[in-house]
């Protein structure tokens, strides 16, 4: 764990649950304070509490030192504490209303976690908002204290004959890299130099983000990272639930943790998540999860597929859609517009569509609830780095397999380009023979060795609503090539069975570029200038 001088410890006490432990909880600190916080610390290699002390607490913008002054004492926290947690129970006990737990929430910070863990945080799609340092932004080839590499290791498999296969394979993965960091930068400014209208910063933060797309599908699912949480009370005790019943160790590990925390701020309303009731919900959870495993087993064997294949859409979805959009303003039962909808033309039917879109100025401008009427869902086989890109949008109602190396990986064009295809294969090669040593014994914990770069197959089923949402996002200049190839192809798949509906979708960006971020970071310099100009040279 990280270490901490005595002033620097004196100084984090009052804004964390505790110095020493990977998860802790913020404490005494302005809401406002906390989300900028979190969000300077998604794009930092720091831990949360460096990024506090360094770029918060030393700072005079934060104003944390007049904070400091007015502090609460200890005695009263915890009087309030206890107070609070006896309002509950008794608001609980009078009403029997569990949301009551939605009105109260906690900041966490979980640090030193595996990749393949945060998936499982992440699935909760209500009351909790997530946020994971970037393999984008960040470079994850420094080291711990010990010069081991930043990587899990998962207790079941320490304790195996796998250990040092395990070690040695993450290690090789890390190595290469690192190793191959400097050399792709070059490629990459080789093959589009700077211009005179990019600033150096720009420049330099495009050509980074640019590295660390190409070589993120190293990786091994077990690199460790760091994540940022709010939440409220209900959905932590529900995901705290889910966590305890996992298969993999470091799952239930984190939930302990996490509970431990969380008691400390909000004690009531996560205590469930492991009493007698928890328990039973967590014996549900394995024994539905033993079920479905068994019946499974009938028909192993991986198989290949498309990357994105339009499973099945809803044939009557635009008549959905236009009978829906024209209910509001009409004082008639939705049968009797049915069928009026049903009465009118081809061109009538457009009418209606391009009118409740509308003029669209930008993709921000969704259209209204009646899009959701219409459902699609698409199956898809890419990569690991790009489903846990688009895993984030968690509204959608998604559900993965596991990870393995079966279902090939993805090379990036420039490590060709670049000379470095042997290197990759040697990474990929070696982790897939390593994963099918572990998985005989350990299918679950093999997971942790499979690289960012393998293929892993989800579906995803969203409404017309948040097509447009999702895919103009996605498809965005800025994004990774991985997800925006799966968000171009989910659009033609719409389009060759709706095209009025996808004719709206017209921020849909089906380019290709070379630094994809370079101009997304032009107009950072032109926001960082206005700021400079309206508050004063920062």
């Amino acid at each position: 764990m990280e270490e901490f001088s005595e002033k620097e410890r004196q100084l984090l006490a009052p804004f964390v649950s505790n110095l020493d432990k990977p998860i802790f909880a913020l404490t005494n600190l302005p809401e406002v304070v906390k989300g900028a916080l979190f969000s300077r610390y998604s794009r930092s290699a720091k831990s949360l509490r460096r990024v506090l002390l360094d770029e918060f607490m030393l700072s005079d913008e934060a104003g944390l030192s007049e904070l400091v002054e007015n502090l609460p004492k200890k005695q009263q926290s915890v009087v309030q504490t206890k107070k609070a947690e006896e309002f509950y129970e008794r608001v609980l006990v009078g009403y029997g209303d569990d949301s009551v737990a939605e009105l109260a929430g906690a900041h966490l910070a979980i640090e030193n976690i595996s990749i393949l863990a945060t998936k499982t945080l992440q699935d909760s799609r209500l009351g909790l908002s997530p946020l994971e340092k970037s393999t984008r932004y960040v470079y994850f080839d420094n080291k711990q204290t010990n010069g081991s590499w930043l990587y899990h290791r998962e207790k079941t498999l320490m304790n195996s004959e796998f250990a040092d296969e395990y070690t040695k394979t993450c290690d090789f993965c890390f190595q290469t890299y690192a190793d191959l960091i400097p050399k792709i930068s070059q490629f990459v400014m080789e093959r589009q130099p700077k211009d005179d209208q990019t600033s150096d910063r720009a420049y330099k933060s495009s050509v980074r983000a640019k590295t660390c797309d190409i070589l993120r599908g190293l990786l091994p699912a077990a690199t460790i990272t760091n994540m940022g949480f709010f939440g409220d009370g209900r959905a932590y005790e529900y995901l705290l639930t889910k966590l305890y019943s996992d298969d993999l160790s470091e799952m239930r590990d984190i939930a302990a943790m996490m509970q431990g925390e969380l008691a400390t701020i909000i004690p009531s309303f996560v205590k469930r998540a492991n009493d007698k009731y928890g328990l039973s919900m967590q014996e549900y959870f394995r024994k539905v999860r033993h079920s479905m495993t068994t019946i499974a087993t009938r028909h192993t064997g991986p198989s290949g597929g498309k990357k994105v294949t339009l499973v099945d859409y809803d044939k009557n979805g635009e008549r959905k859609i236009i009978i829906s959009a024209l209910y509001p303003y009409l004082l008639k039962p939705m049968e009797e517009i049915g069928r009026i909808v049903d009465n009118m033309s081809r061109e009538e039917k457009e009418t209606v569509i391009k009118s409740y879109i509308n003029e669209r100025e930008n993709r921000r401008h969704k259209p209204g609830r009646a899009f959701e009427h219409c459902t699609y869902t698409f199956d898809i086989c890419a990569n690991y780095g790009a489903y846990r890109d688009l895993h984030r949008h968690r509204i959608l109602t998604q559900e993965r397999q596991e990870l393995s190396p079966y279902l090939g990986y993805k090379m990036p064009p420039e490590i060709v380009e670049a000379g470095f295809e042997k290197e990759f294969r040697a990474v990929m090669e070696l982790t897939r023979e390593t994963y099918e040593k572990i998985a005989k014994k350990y299918p679950k914990e093999a997971q942790y060795v499979v690289p960012l770069a393998y293929n892993i197959r989800w579906y995803m089923t969203f409404n017309a609503r948040e097509a447009y949402h999702m895919l103009e996002l996605r498809s965005a200049m800025q994004g990774h090539i991985d997800y925006r190839e799966i968000a171009q192809d989910c659009y033609r798949e719409i389009e060759k069975v709706h095209p009025l509906l996808a004719g709206g979708m017209k921020f849909m960006d089906m380019k290709t570029y070379e630094l994809e971020r370079l101009e997304a970071e032009r107009k950072l310099d032109k926001k960082m200038d206005e700021i400079s100009k309206r508050y004063g040279q920062v």
